[in-house]
């Protein structure tokens, strides 16, 4: 409260005497006592307005001494865990997409017209090494009798970065690397790449598109597709072709080279082929193949399948071979790169001298380095 002249005549009473007003000595004392506490008030209300700007100055000051010092370090500052597990989500999601992107830009290009068809072989480091089965694989398709033009329509899927920069060098514009988390697919690891392709190949169906899937141990020496039959869902390869086309239970399924429409009915089957992995721990895709194609709920999706005769599509695990009709020769049945690929090369010798050279009286010789590879390792 503050005690002015004008607020002090207002309330002191005078009592006149002899002509003059003379303030009582009660009224005197008590505003002196006022004016005492008044000045004690403005010294407590300072010092708690002292009080509260040194706090507020002391937790600024401690604010400022918290704070990172500037990064002098060559290394990169710490990044907190939940934030770099942030990141890095956000990183594989932009990968995921550009991937997505890759791989339809590819299709698109590689279908053919009209019928959303294409051609799929897979590759990893091993198949791409100089001399390698991606070479034989290639040099078929120039060599063979009308399939230097379905090269247009061949997409090769790469497990890893290497094989991926070696098909850039020799087959740009079709080449998609199909990443795996924490799996290293660039040695021969077989039952998981086989389980990786049959996941990625449901995936295509799911995208709409046909396909031929070939391994890239083939040569193609003529155009496969006039031999294959219509009105049907998937038709494969067998190892052992013996009684007929509708024989489920006397051929070996080879997932190695098949004809895939892209349906409900396949996609629901190739769904059940990868989900059955589970049943048969250990095992391949082709293993567990030819254990599930006879179940009942194969039947019950009304999947169409049907065998491809060895006639059209042979293999090294059979003996004989017809080099007038043979449209693809698959190098399985055999035990290392080095063996398949002299095989393989034996085939295309054999070829050019009947195609190209007119010696029409010569047929294909027996693949022995892989026939030995094989006896090697069933007296180990």
């Amino acid at each position: 409260m503050i005690i002015t002249k004008k607020t002090t005549a207002r309330f002191s009473p005078t009592v006149k005497n002899g002509g003059g007003g003379l303030h009582s000595q009660p009224l005197k004392q008590m505003l002196l006592q006022l004016q005492a506490k008044w000045r004690v008030l403005k010294w407590i209300v300072s010092l708690l307005v002292l009080t509260v700007l040194l706090s507020l100055a002391v937790y600024h000051l401690a604010s400022l001494i918290v704070q990172p010092l500037p990064q002098i370090s060559r290394y990169p500052p710490f990044v907190p865990p939940l934030i770099a597990a942030k990141q890095e989500s956000t990183n594989t999601a932009a990968n995921e997409a550009e991937d997505r992107r890759n791989l339809v830009r590819i299709l698109e290009e590689a279908s053919m017209k009209d019928k959303k068809t294409v051609i799929v072989t897979i590759m990893n480091q091993a198949s791409a090494e100089p001399n390698s089965t991606f070479d034989v694989f290639l040099e078929g398709f120039l060599t063979g009798e009308g399939t230097e033009r379905l090269l247009r329509h061949v997409v090769v899927v790469c497990l890893d970065d290497k094989a991926y920069s070696e098909c850039l060098e020799v087959f740009p514009r079709r080449c998609y690397l199909l990443r795996t988390t924490g799996v290293d697919f660039s040695g021969e690891d077989y039952v998981k790449m086989m389980w990786r392709r049959t996941e990625f190949l449901g995936y295509l169906l799911k995208l709409g598109y046909n396909f031929l899937f070939t391994d890239m141990d083939t040569i193609w020496l003529r155009d496969p597709f006039p031999r294959l039959f219509e009105d049907v869902d998937f038709q494969i390869a067998c190892d052992f072709f013996s009684i007929g086309f509708f024989s489920e239970t006397c051929n070996s399924a080879n997932g190695g080279f098949k004809f895939v429409i892209a349906n409900n009915r396949t996609m629901e089957f190739y769904k059940y082929w990868y989900e059955s992995r589970i049943r048969f721990p250990g095992k391949s895709e082709q293993y567990v193949l030819n254990r599930i194609k006879e179940d009942e709920y194969v039947n019950k999706i009304g999947l169409k399948m049907r065998f491809l005769d060895a006639i059209d599509v042979g293999n090294f695990c059979q003996q004989n071979w017809d080099i007038t009709k043979l449209c693809v020769m698959h190098g399985n049945c055999c035990v290392g790169q080095a063996n398949k690929v002299n095989d393989l090369r034996q085939v295309l010798e054999d070829w050019t001298n009947y195609f190209s050279n007119g010696d029409r009286e010569r047929g294909f010789r027996q693949p022995m380095n892989c026939r030995r590879s094989i006896m090697g390792m069933l007296h180990e």
